[in-house]
């Protein structure tokens, strides 16, 4: 059978296809879906496959299934099976010659008449037609006719299964074997996958992972991007930790060179110059300010180069005999002390212009030689000395490091003195005094005692240290003990006696070498006011620095002794307290 592509009639060899085209080239051709004329044929041929495909697709399935229907069980055609397609091939082409429609309105939105319903309508027409033949041609009316001999109960042409009217094998094949009909019903249930990834629903499995590997190929590709734009990402960041660590070593190497600059300024190191440079550029600055006559600047530059020539101190800050003006002051006045305990006789030295700031450690070790000179025990050890400037102090410390005492305190003073501003503390008073074979030791009261941040030990120690001598003594002692050396971070001061107040509190006798002859003189007269003594006085509340260390004498060493100390110097402690 041959169906005639443009107006769907159906006919039985090639001479009457032949005829009927002829018909249809003489005549004008019409689309028999959207009513299209005044084209070729070849032209209609080629609109109809490409502008109604799908409904010249759907025409060829109804005429399948109508075929396997109505066929013979000896897959012979008959004039019934040839009847069936006539009224398919008929009833379709009415059906698209009632709808007409151009190419792009069966492209919009607008064409609301659906796959589902158009091939439920063209079946419904089909069993009309059919129905009314049956009753034209008596196949209906007795049970048991040739119709049901000939024909049997419809066989589903996918599946096999049998059913007993044509309707429900209809409603079978739209239901069961739509998907194979390429025509999705809206009263079909089947399963409806989801993607995962996207939301994107899918009737068939298979798409949806096809659908998902093409999500998983497209996440691997920008996943690969990502670890290239990652890994550049790294690298930047990268280089710019190296260049923030870079820029913060220098910053830090900056900061530690200006600290150690400015420790150096501190203590003296910075190669400025020492004392006789520091005498000299301050006196210049009294000339320029004309606090001093340059008459007085070249009597005073020639008394300290004759001082540094010879070794000893001009004597130019030093006041004595103020130990005895506080026996005579303690002896009249003072109603509140109850006991005072005195040192020897001690002079007082304070900072000139040449060691202003820098100099208190050099000031408090004059003091307390000249109290050693004064006393007859240590004749054997200080024979033949006087009370040395701050240089030929300074010489003295390198000659005992020379010898070999506390070689790790000279090498952070870089074995030298001479010609700086260096600081010196309580070691190297001490190691001066012993190489001088005077025999002394450290205290180290490296923490509070107290409360408040207070030294009561501290108070303690020096009492005991003065009070052995006079025990059931009068209320003013003048012990032969020698002043005690007090240090704390960033300043040093002598200890030239204590008092104990009816009360019961304790007082340190304190001289500093930052308080001028001036004032010290003051005590001097012979109605001294208790006023003058404020600068002397140091109450346990005065006294709140973190740590504090001591040098006291004990005697005169001998050679041996001397050597047996250098050697305990090598590694050198302290006594600590508490």
């Amino acid at each position: 059978m041959l169906s005639c592509d443009i107006c769907g009639e159906t006919v039985t060899s090639e001479p009457d296809m032949k005829a009927h085209l002829i018909v249809h080239m003489e005549n004008e051709i019409v689309c028999p879906f959207c009513k299209l004329s005044g084209v070729s044929y070849d032209e209609m041929c080629f609109h109809i496959e490409t502008a109604h495909f799908e409904q010249n697709t759907l025409e060829r399935n109804f005429e399948r299934i109508n075929t396997v229907q109505f066929g013979t069980s000896d897959n012979k055609k008959d004039n019934t099976l040839q009847c069936g397609m006539e009224v398919n091939s008929s009833i379709l082409s009415g059906c698209a010659s009632n709808h007409p429609k151009n190419s792009s309105q069966c492209l919009t939105k607008d064409s609301t008449v659906k796959h589902e319903t158009f091939y439920s309508e063209n079946l419904t027409e089909s069993r009309k037609f059919l129905k009314s033949r049956e009753k034209q041609s008596g196949l209906t009316e007795v049970k048991g006719s040739v119709y049901e001999t000939t024909y049997g109960p419809p066989e589903c042409p996918f599946c096999g299964k049998i059913e007993e009217h044509s309707e429900d094998m209809e409603t079978h094949v739209k239901t069961t074997h739509a998907n194979l009909l390429d025509i999705p019903l809206e009263d079909c249930d089947q399963p409806l996958y989801d993607c995962p990834m996207c939301g994107l629903i899918c009737t068939n499995y298979h798409i949806l992972q096809e659908h998902v590997d093409l999500h998983l190929e497209e996440n691997s590709f920008c996943q690969g991007m990502d670890r290239v734009q990652c890994s550049g990402d790294l690298q930047l960041a990268h280089q710019l930790q190296q260049e923030e660590d870079r820029k913060r070593r220098s910053e830090e190497s900056r900061q530690e060179i200006e600290e150690f600059q400015k420790l150096q300024r501190q203590y003296g190191l910075d190669n400025s110059g020492g004392y006789k440079q520091q005498q000299l550029r301050n006196m210049e600055i009294e000339v320029n300010r004309g606090r001093m006559p340059p008459s007085e600047f070249h009597r005073r530059k020639a008394d300290m180069m004759e001082s540094l020539a010879i070794g000893i101190d001009d004597g130019k800050t030093k006041t004595s005999g103020i130990i005895e003006a506080l026996h005579r002051y303690y002896q009249n006045a003072a109603t509140d002390v109850r006991q005072v305990w005195l040192s020897s006789v001690v002079d007082h030295f304070h900072s000139s212009l040449g060691d202003k700031g820098w100099g208190c450690g050099y000031r408090n070790f004059q003091m307390l030689l000249s109290s050693l000179l004064q006393n007859d025990a240590y004749d054997d050890c200080l024979k033949g000395m006087s009370v040395p400037c701050i240089p030929k102090i300074q010489s003295m410390i390198e000659d005992a490091w020379k010898e070999g005492f506390d070689p790790q305190g000279a090498s952070q003073l870089n074995n030298r003195l001479q010609g700086t501003k260096a600081w010196i503390g309580a070691c190297e008073v001490y190691i001066l005094l012993t190489s001088l074979r005077v025999k002394c030791h450290i205290v180290d009261f490296h923490k509070s005692t107290g409360p408040l941040g207070t030294h009561p030990r501290l108070f303690e120690w020096i009492l005991n240290y003065y009070s052995s001598e006079g025990e059931g003594s009068p209320k003013v002692v003048c012990t032969s003990k020698p002043p005690i050396y007090l240090q704390h971070q960033g300043h040093s001061r002598t200890v030239i006696g204590i008092e104990e107040k009816k009360n019961g509190t304790l007082c340190l006798l304190i001289f500093d070498p930052g308080c001028p002859s001036r004032e010290m003189q003051k005590l001097l007269k012979q109605d001294v006011e208790a006023s003058s003594l404020k600068q002397l006085r140091k109450s346990m509340g005065n006294l709140k620095h973190k740590q504090y260390q001591i040098v006291a004498v004990e005697g005169a060493l001998s050679p041996e002794e001397k050597v047996a100390r250098r050697q305990d110097s090598q590694v050198f402690t302290a006594e600590k307290i508490p």
